[in-house]
């Protein structure tokens, strides 16, 4: 009788390498491979100069306004001066008039009516601590009251009582 066996297990075996070589025929040949000594690279940390110091992080924070300065109002008592009062919060009479000739006309020094020694017990002016008025730069003056437009005759409806 013949043994099987062997012609079997030849072939299974030649199957398995031509199986092996057919796998590795189809992997494929590593970038990495140094084509002179066929050796597989092996990766080193590069070096690389950086700027002195940290790298700045950008930053996207807007930047704060500076405030403007704030009015003080001060309610004038009985005794009280432009000049006393200019004096108390470090600036001068002058300043004091132009920020207040709004609301009190007889301050406006620009006026034929200014009256700079005279202020009245209860009036609350304002005005900006250890500030003065650059008179290059002066704040607006009051508004001039508009003309009151012309009315024809004709339209006026007397008004019976």
């Amino acid at each position: 009788m013949v043994d099987m066996r062997s012609p079997v297990r030849a072939f299974g075996t030649l199957a398995l390498v031509v199986l092996a070589a057919s796998i590795a025929g189809c992997v494929p040949e590593p970038a990495n491979r140094n084509p002179a000594n066929g050796r597989v690279a092996v990766a080193t940390p590069t070096v690389r100069p950086t700027p002195a110091g940290p790298t700045p992080t950008p930053s996207f924070v807007r930047p704060t306004p500076t405030p403007l300065p704030a009015f003080v109002e001060y309610t004038v008592r009985r005794g009280d001066t432009l000049t006393k009062i200019a004096k108390l919060n470090g600036t001068d009479g002058r300043s004091i008039a132009y920020w207040n000739r709004l609301a009190y006309p007889s301050l406006d020094p620009d006026s034929d009516s200014y009256k700079p020694d005279y202020v009245a017990v209860g009036w609350k002016l304002r005005l900006i601590p250890n500030t003065i008025v650059d008179p290059e730069d002066l704040p607006p003056g009051p508004p001039t009251p508009s003309p009151e437009p012309d009315v024809p005759e004709e339209s006026v409806i007397p008004i019976e009582g």
